[in-house]
């Protein structure tokens, strides 16, 4: 999945299954994946975690919130944790290819159909808030359930969407846009719980008071006790002891890894650590986490080593968990796009036997489309191979920095171009659906027509952004060839010689589709980036093989 949107609804019911996996088929039945369920019966409160394309994330959040609404009845709900609605609270969170202003109109869109089509009233919050006082979730849950009534009749509570009357069975809820919160906990070799609570003092946010070595609060003479500022943003933390492993833990939830990065977390942790005479012992994710996260703590680990970050996704992983002496871990079970991954279809994941003999059948795809895609993908690993082989050797040591951006850019072009090989069979895959559809009546006629036009749009599209990756590929390839180590210069050459290749061929896989546009400007649109793209992808790759050619025919 290119855009991947997370939601956590939260439930209030923790000791009924059936209600629960009523709300979780809810969700399944729009293509939504769900992730993980958590049932609380002390809390009498279930956290559900689903994942998916955003339109479909945004339909199951609808079906579920319209089942709770059904099913539970919070006149009679009791349980320890906060709540004030059958769906307490509804956040969005961005993970790939989508920002969080996506988020928020989502969050929106759902709050308004929630309040119109089920009279639930509904609350914004977070990034999706209309305004600052209701950013805090704690400060709109504020008297929860049994205060929400004489809350509604207050101007200042008036819902954002729903009518203000009070709705008894379903109460009200919290629906908004947040960034991914990362359960993150660090172990220390004591037992001692004021050394941990010590330390995530320092890396909260909040901070919190200065205490003795007996964990007495210092005050000065008038009695005034002294706080001590905390360092990070979006950061809780909590020191304790797990007495099942012996070990005292500093609990961390991150709020927004972005702008604190788990890295960044552990490394001021260590030198913490140090100053109160213990150890960090390792660390652990509860729950899931986006790939993003890893990736950062890859790259900087690598770059602290002074080696190049220009690696595969998969070797940064293991350099973040390894780094960060995160165990158990599992990559595929705890990164929440790995998970959603893990059932899709996709060519590439084929030996390269059997992708080279599905192009040799007599069926149209994968066509020249992907394998164009699959050239420029090929292209990139080159290049970044080249780079990185330069980045090794101490006398280039002038060429480090420009060709580690070059490696790291050039594993971004592969990886985008890799998904492309699939992205461009599926389209015509489509285009193939819609010339089946019916057509025996006007509207038949229509609906086809408008999918057709949308299926060749997106046949268009995809080799159109295979064009525009290879054009950057033969810029970075090109520069490996004037600067990179001696060496690997024919391992250039070949990388723009291949980004050449799938240049040409995705341009003419644009051109083919544009012709069954009906839109004309649109298809002239197609033709031109087409035709000029493929130009300059001639012109430059020709000066850059040109000149290696003649330096590489010179001899050494």
């Amino acid at each position: 999945m290119d855009r991947v949107v997370e939601c956590v609804p939260n439930f209030s019911e923790g000791r009924d299954r059936r209600i629960i996996d009523a709300i979780t088929s809810s969700m399944k039945s729009r293509g939504a994946t769900v992730l993980d369920v958590d049932m609380g019966a002390a809390a009498n409160r279930t956290v559900v975690t689903m994942a998916g394309e955003p339109e479909a994330v945004e339909a199951a959040a609808f079906e579920a919130i319209r089942t709770a609404a059904d099913l539970i009845d919070m006149a009679s709900h009791s349980g320890e944790h906060p709540r004030m609605g059958a769906t307490d609270v509804c956040p969005f969170i961005p993970v790939r290819g989508v920002g969080m202003d996506d988020c928020v109109a989502m969050a929106r869109r759902l709050g308004e159909r929630v309040g119109r089509e089920l009279g639930i009233p509904v609350y914004l919050y977070g990034a999706a808030a209309a305004t600052p006082s209701r950013n805090s979730l704690a400060a709109i849950r504020h008297g929860e359930y049994e205060g929400l009534a004489a809350k509604l009749l207050d101007p200042a509570w008036a819902p954002d969407f729903g009518e203000s009357g009070f709705n008894p069975k379903s109460g009200a809820t919290v629906i908004g846009a947040r960034e991914f919160l990362i359960a993150y906990n660090i172990n220390l070799n004591t037992r001692d719980r004021q050394k941990a609570m010590r330390i995530a003092v320092r890396l909260r946010t909040q901070g919190g008071l200065a205490r003795s070595p007996d964990g007495a609060p210092l005050r000065d003479p008038t009695g005034k006790t002294f706080r001590i500022p905390g360092l990070f943003r979006d950061v809780r933390a909590v020191g304790w002891v797990i007495e099942e492993y012996g070990i005292a833990q500093i609990s961390i939830n991150v709020l927004n890894h972005l702008a604190t990065p788990l890295h960044v977390i552990y490394e001021e942790a260590k030198r913490l650590a140090a100053q109160v005479g213990v150890s960090i012992t390792g660390s652990e994710v509860v729950g899931l986490l986006p790939e993003a996260a890893l990736l950062n703590a890859g790259r900087f680990y690598l770059n602290r080593q002074g080696l190049s970050s220009g690696v595969p996704r998969k070797e940064l992983v293991h350099v973040a968990v390894r780094s960060l002496d995160v165990k158990p871990f599992d990559p595929d079970a705890k990164v929440i796009e790995y998970r959603l991954d893990a059932d899709a279809q996709s060519l590439t994941s084929v030996t390269v036997d059997d992708f080279v003999d599905s192009v040799s059948m007599d069926s149209p795809v994968p066509g020249g489309g992907s394998v164009a895609a699959l050239c420029g993908a090929m292209g990139a690993a080159l290049a970044g191979m080249a780079a990185n082989l330069t980045v090794r050797r101490r006398e280039l040591s002038d060429t480090h920095a420009s060709m580690k951006e070059i490696a790291v850019e050039a594993q971004d072009l592969k990886d985008a171009m890799v998904r492309l090989v699939t992205e461009d069979s599926e389209s015509f895959e489509d285009v193939m659906s819609a010339f089946r559809l019916r057509a025996s009546n006007d509207d038949e006629k229509k609906a086809k027509e408008l999918a057709l036009e949308s299926a060749n749009t997106r046949a268009a599209q995809a080799p159109l952004k295979t064009l525009e990756h290879c054009l950057r590929l033969i810029d970075l390839a090109g520069e490996v060839t004037r600067r990179g180590y001696e060496n690997c210069l024919s391992d250039a050459g070949v990388a723009t010689a291949a980004a050449l290749a799938g240049a040409q061929g995705a341009a003419l896989n644009v051109l083919i589709n544009a012709r069954n546009l009906k839109d004309a400007n649109e298809a002239d649109r197609f033709r031109s980036q087409a035709l000029e793209g493929a130009s300059r992808a001639r012109e430059k790759a020709r000066e850059v093989l040109d000149e290696l050619t003649a330096r590489l025919a010179d001899g050494p």
